[in-house]
């Protein structure tokens, strides 16, 4: 029995499956095996084996039509996963705030919108925005999306707005760039006017704060 042949093999496996997931979460109406088989470069018995083994663990599932689609063990991970992440980036969040005297937030994108993952607020303040884990927004509206948006345009920031997503909020953020799986901003929001230069360059530093700690 060669031996030596399997981990290569099983490495290839592996990674043929993160990238049919990949693929399905990036096709918001689902794919075909054929269509699968055909951007991996492999045969369709192949992806069928592969389709099998993760539907097993829940991680793809087949839609009415027969259409691959993510399936809910993905998003339990995901779910899993989110009290991790926000515990990392917990650390450059406080201190933004409280250098920035607004409340610093941690935006992810999940299912096309800007989640806000962890809200800091800063402690000497007599008045400051409060925002509370768990708001979505469209990436379309606010700092935080745009920043994940110029991200994704390879901008680092930082982004600043007005009034998109409350009336007479002020909102600065940078996008959190390198960490592989991660589409996300750090900015703050303040009920003042912000200095975008000094402020942005303060929320660049904690997004690349928060990057280092989420590699």
């Amino acid at each position: 029995m060669d031996t030596a042949a399997r981990p290569p093999e099983t490495a290839q496996t592996l990674d043929r499956g993160l990238r049919l997931l990949h693929l399905v979460a990036d096709a918001p109406g689902g794919l075909t095996v054929t269509e699968a088989a055909q951007r991996l470069g492999i045969g369709r018995a192949a992806v069928y084996r592969l389709v099998g083994a993760l539907s097993g663990h829940g991680m793809l599932r087949r839609d009415g039509e027969g259409r691959l689609r993510i399936g809910v063990g993905v998003l339990h991970l995901a779910r899993r996963a989110q009290p991790l992440l926000a515990e990392g980036a917990l650390p450059a969040l406080r201190r933004l705030a409280e250098r920035t005297g607004a409340t610093a937030h941690l935006t992810v994108v999940e299912g096309g919108e800007g989640v806000a993952l962890a809200v800091v607020e800063p402690s000497w303040t007599a008045f400051h925005v409060a925002y509370r884990t768990g708001s979505r927004h469209p990436l379309e509206r606010g700092a935080a999306g745009r920043a994940v948006l110029a991200g994704r345009a390879g901008d680092p920031g930082p982004v600043s707005t007005s009034g998109e997503l409350q009336s007479g909020a002020y909102g600065v953020a940078a996008p959190v760039l390198g960490v592989p799986g991660l589409e996300g901003s750090v900015g703050v929001v303040s009920l003042t006017p912000l200095d975008v230069a000094e402020v942005g360059a303060q929320v660049t530093a904690a997004a690349e704060a928060v990057a280092a700690a989420l590699s």
